[in-house]
C-alpha cells in the first residue's frame, strides 16, 4: 500500500481525531537533532566552512527559533541560503554561497519531499546540487540514527495520551522520516496509542490531515498539536482545530493540554476565544525576520 493509500484508507473508530507532531513537540529531539546533527552536515557538504559561523547562526535561526521551525528539511536548506546569501557578513567577505535553485525546483515538483523522492530525482538530474543535497541528507539520516536516541516524550506527553486513547484517533503528523518516527514511538513504548505514523514519505502535514481526518470527523473534532508555523497552517489550511506547544514552554504546554485542553476539545467548548488565545501567544515565540534584519 503507497503512503496515500495508508493515509485514506484510515477509517475512523472514534469520535475524534488528534494528529501529533513529533520532533520539538512530543519529543525533545529537536535541539540535538539540529545542533549536533543537521547543522555540521550543512556546513560540510554545502562547503560552508569559511563562513560557518553565520552558517549556524542561519540555520539554528530558520530551524529552530523562527516561523520556519519544523519545515520540512530541504525547504529549510533552501530558505537558510536565502537568508545567508543576504547577509553583509557574507558579502564582506567576498563568499559565494551556493544557489539551491535546482533544489528549490523539485521542492515545487515534489510534493513528497523525502530521501526515497530525492533517489529517484538524482538519478535523474545530473545535478551537482541535488547530488550533493541527498549526500547531505542520507548523512544526516545516519548520524540521527547514531547519535539520537535514550530521548523521552516531555512530561505530560504520556498523560495527554492515555486520555485521548479511549476517545480520539491519534496520529503522528510529521515531517520526519518515517524511520526515525517509529523507532523514537517504539522505543519509548507509546506507539501503541497510535492509529498510524505519518512522516514527510507520505507528503505535506497538511496532506495528513486532509487525507486521514478531513471529511471522515467533524472539523471540530479534529485536532492537530504542534510547536511549529507549519502544524499551525496545516490545522488552518483543513479548517481544524490547533494546539500550540509553545517553543521552550514545552512542559507548561503538555500539561496545560492535559489538565484543561484536551477536556474542553472533548466537551466542545475548545474552538473560539480559548484557541484564539492559544495561538496569539503562541506567534510570539516564533519571529519571521532574524535579528541581524
Amino acid at each position: 500500500m503507497n503512503p496515500l493509500e495508508q493515509l485514506l484508507s484510515l477509517k475512523p473508530e472514534k469520535e475524534f481525531f488528534i494528529g501529533i507532531d513529533s520532533d520539538g513537540c512530543a519529543f525533545d529531539t529537536m535541539e540535538i537533532k539540529q545542533k549536533e546533527c543537521f547543522c555540521p552536515n550543512f556546513i560540510k557538504f554545502f562547503k560552508l566552512q569559511p563562513v560557518s559561523k553565520y552558517a549556524r547562526e542561519t540555520w539554528e535561526f530558520v530551524n529552530l527559533y523562527s516561523t520556519y521551525r519544523g519545515c520540512n528539511r530541504f525547504l529549510a536548506v533552501n530558505e537558510t541560503l536565502r537568508l545567508l546569501s543576504e547577509r553583509p557578513e557574507i558579502k564582506a567577505r567576498n563568499f559565494t554561497v551556493p544557489s539551491p535553485a535546482s533544489l528549490i525546483k523539485w521542492t515545487k515538483m515534489e510534493t513528497k519531499l523525502g530521501n526515497p523522492a530525492l533517489i529517484k530525482y538524482a538519478a535523474e538530474a545530473n545535478d551537482t546540487f541535488i547530488t550533493q543535497t541527498l549526500e547531505w541528507s542520507l548523512k544526516v539520516n545516519e548520524d540521527i540514527a547514531g547519535m539520537v536516541f535514550g530521548i523521552t516524550p516531555f512530561p505530560y506527553v504520556r498523560e495527554c495520551l492515555e486520555k485521548i486513547r479511549p476517545v480520539a484517533d491519534a496520529m503522528v503528523v510529521s515531517q520526519t522520516p518515517y524511520e526515525a518516527l517509529k523507532r523514537e514511538w517504539e522505543e519509548n513504548k507509546i506507539d501503541h496509542f497510535l492509529r498510524m505514523i505519518a512522516g514527510q514519505e507520505h507528503g505535506t502535514k497538511t496532506e495528513h490531515l486532509k487525507y486521514a481526518a478531513k471529511g471522515k470527523y467533524p472539523d471540530e473534532k479534529i485536532l492537530m498539536i504542534g510547536d511549529a508555523n507549519g502544524d499551525l497552517k496545516a490545522a488552518q489550511s483543513n479548517g481544524v482545530l490547533f494546539f500550540p506547544v509553545n517553543p521552550g514552554k514545552e512542559e507548561e504546554s503538555w500539561e496545560k493540554l492535559f489538565r484543561e485542553g484536551l477536556d474542553r476539545f472533548f466537551a466542545g467548548t475548545y474552538k473560539g476565544k480559548y484557541e484564539d488565545e492559544l495561538i496569539s501567544e503562541f506567534e510570539t515565540y516564533l519571529p519571521e525576520h532574524p535579528h541581524w534584519k
